[in-house]
């Protein structure tokens, strides 16, 4: 539990770095392909074992660009 004004201090300092590296191109352009990948799947639809293997592959890729976000600070 954070009780002082320097533990508040490093919650802001992480969230404010969190932010930084959300903003930064290359997070941006890989998150921004991944989902327009999952988009294009969804909009020419569901017709194979393929297209489900296109899907899965595009939610991977985003699901990753999330989680190193999250957890590039922790490691």
């Amino acid at each position: 539990m954070l009780n002082n004004a320097e533990g508040l201090d490093s919650v802001d300092q992480n969230r404010k770095t969190v932010l930084q590296r959300a903003l930064r191109v290359d997070w941006l352009g890989q998150t921004a392909a991944s989902l327009f990948w999952v988009t294009s799947v969804i909009v020419y639809g569901i017709s194979g074992p393929g297209d489900w293997l296109q899907l899965g592959a595009a939610s991977a890729w985003l699901l990753a660009n999330i989680a190193a976000l999250v957890w590039e600070e922790s490691g």
